[in-house]
């Protein structure tokens, strides 16, 4: 028995030797023949990262005969590779073509840098974002916009005034006021997946200019008909998460979410704290119990290796990919990623490369103090997906339960909406929100990407115009053109409003038009806009209040936050003058 035993053990010693007795030799050199040294080698199957010696050679011992190698080198564009034992590997890199750093929310045709530049407030460091000015129709009359559904600075907004704390300037992206509310939501036409309404009236705040909204409204999808789902539920559970305003929250809406499913839909579970795991392999619809006795076992702890918990759920999505179905990462944070890739640049060349897969990003930011909204906003907008605040359990629920199938059912991807003004009817006119980030308007590469619209959304594109004195009363202001690809598919679609328009009183505007005015007002007044003239708190609440339709929860709620930031800065401002 002793001697079978014996044998055993030296022929398990012997196949682990074996096994481990193979070795991956090569070489690495740019197009043109030269060497390059210190490439990273990445072995596929354990991870484990070598680099080229001065030669631009390597060599690896490994387990198995073959295995993928992942090259990369700054300047050059990565590769990966077939790596065999009984063959010298000569791998090529190609120069990498330079990617510009930063998008675009907005593009002026033709608009020279040196004109943007004077839109700048200074080198103040808290000014990350530059505000659109006025534009001549008749020099720069086309102008493209990088459509979204994203919300998150309503809902953050929101926490800083119920906090009773400053709102930040660049927390106020006027065009997420706007997305939080879903105007006066009306079905597209039969077999169209977005209807444009365009309206004209006078603007409130500055006499002599005009509104011009573009009310975009996709195509709702059925209930019954949406596709199968697989959705990877990333959930930083680091200890910056352990508070009652992150974790709870986030734990709260995921149940809710996990009501909707149904026996075709899956849910996976990755978690990243001390360490990355797969917390819960995929599991149906149908067992909703287990789901949820999963979400609530899920504890805080470690630091935050959110570059890790990223790469691995998309390789969950990836392998449990569904052809014709909806696949999507949901990734919860407060975004301070304290391990792994830390910058925004870092992060938007990982997230752009797993983006390629199909697989959609919705990104739900929570928390105060070491919220890193600028990271989330960078992982939302290059994952193809988009991006949300959650600040309360009312918007846990608003988010993921109510609005289920806005956030996580597309109907349009690379949506931008491209508008062409008539010098003959309009003088000068200004975009509202969607201001650039700074390094963007710096960077002259940047560039202008389109953007996710889920199903049954409602949209208000503003522009502040100044029209030519002796313009008709009625005419065709503007034609406005929205380009998209419906998801999955590569053809690009495109569809156009270009009505005659007559321009109405403020008064005569419809009740939610009216609204939407006060709500751009009010992120003008928190960002401290230099457009907006003679018009202060004490204008803006009786606007908010006449406007609201009481039997609409959050308008009545938005009238709250304007009394809120009233107290707060009216007689702050004052004392400085600027009301």
């Amino acid at each position: 028995m002793k001697r079978a035993l014996s044998i055993a053990i030296l022929l398990l010693l012997y196949v682990n030797a074996r096994a481990q007795n193979y070795y991956f030799k090569g070489e690495v050199r740019d197009e043109q023949g030269n060497i390059l040294q210190n490439a990273a080698v990445l072995q596929a199957s354990t991870g484990y990262l070598f680099h080229t010696g001065v030669e631009g050679t390597f060599m690896l011992r490994t387990h198995v005969p073959k295995d993928s190698l992942l090259i990369s080198l700054d300047g050059f564009e990565k590769r990966t590779f077939l790596a065999d034992d009984k063959s010298y590997l000569k791998a090529t890199l190609r120069k990498a073509v330079y990617k510009p750093l930063y998008r675009l929310s907005s593009q002026t045709k033709d608009l020279p840098f040196g004109q943007q530049q004077q839109w700048f407030n200074g080198d103040e460091t808290y000014a990350t974002t530059v505000e659109n000015g006025f534009v001549a129709a008749e020099k720069f009359p086309a102008t493209g916009i990088t459509l979204n559904v994203d919300r998150a600075s309503y809902s953050n907004v929101r926490r800083f005034l119920n906090s009773k704390t400053p709102v930040p300037p660049d927390a106020v992206r006027i065009e997420e006021l706007l997305n939080y509310f879903n105007f006066d939501y009306q079905e597209p036409p039969p077999g169209k997946t977005f209807a444009i309404t365009p309206t004209l009236a006078a603007c409130p705040w500055n006499e002599g200019s005009q509104l011009l909204f573009a009310h975009i409204r996709s195509r709702k999808l059925p209930l019954d008909h949406l596709p199968p789902t697989h959705l990877v539920f990333l959930i930083d559970v680091s200890a910056s998460m352990d508070a009652p305003n992150r974790l709870p929250l986030l734990k709260a809406g995921f149940k809710g979410l996990v009501q909707n499913l149904r026996a075709q839909d899956t849910v996976s579970v990755v978690v990243y704290g001390g360490s990355v795991e797969l917390y819960l392999q995929p599991t149906g619809g149908d067992r909703k119990a287990e789901i949820v006795r999963a979400i609530d076992g899920i504890t805080c702890g470690g630091s935050t290796p959110g570059a890790s918990g990223i790469r691995l759920a998309y390789e969950v999505a990836r392998r449990h990919f569904l052809p014709k179905g909806n696949n999507r990462v949901i990734l919860a944070t407060d975004g301070d990623f304290n391990v792994g890739l830390r910058s925004e640049s870092e992060l938007e060349d990982m997230i752009a490369e797993e983006s390629k897969s199909g697989v959609y990003l919705t990104c739900l930011g929570v928390g105060m103090g070491n919220y890193k909204d600028s990271k989330i906003q960078v992982l939302a907008r290059k994952g193809n997906g988009n991006f949300a605040y959650i600040d309360n359990f009312s918007e846990a629920h608003k988010v993921l339960v109510k609005e289920f199938s806005g956030t996580l059912y597309a109907v349009a991807d690379e949506a931008v909406l491209q508008v062409a003004f008539d010098p003959a009817y309009v003088k000068n006119y200004r975009l509202v929100g969607f201001d650039n980030v700074m390094g963007a308007m710096k960077d002259r590469a940047a560039q202008l990407e389109g953007g996710e619209v889920g199903s049954g959304f409602s949209l208000l594109v503003a522009f502040e115009i100044e029209p030519v004195a002796s313009a008709a009363t009625a005419a065709a202001p503007a034609r406005f053109t929205l380009s998209y690809k419906e998801p999955g598919k590569s053809e690009p679609c495109e569809e156009a409003a270009a009505p005659v328009l007559h321009p109405r009183s403020f008064a005569q505007l419809d009740k939610p038009y009216q609204f939407a005015s006060a709500v751009v007002l009010f992120g003008a007044l928190l960002k401290n806009s230099k457009h907006i003239k003679e018009k202060g708190w004490n204008d803006l609440l009786p606007l908010a209040t006449a406007a609201v339709n009481p039997a609409e929860a959050e308008q009545k709620e938005f009238v709250q936050l304007v009394e809120k930031a009233k107290a707060f800065y009216g007689t702050r401002k004052k004392k400085k003058g600027i009301f």
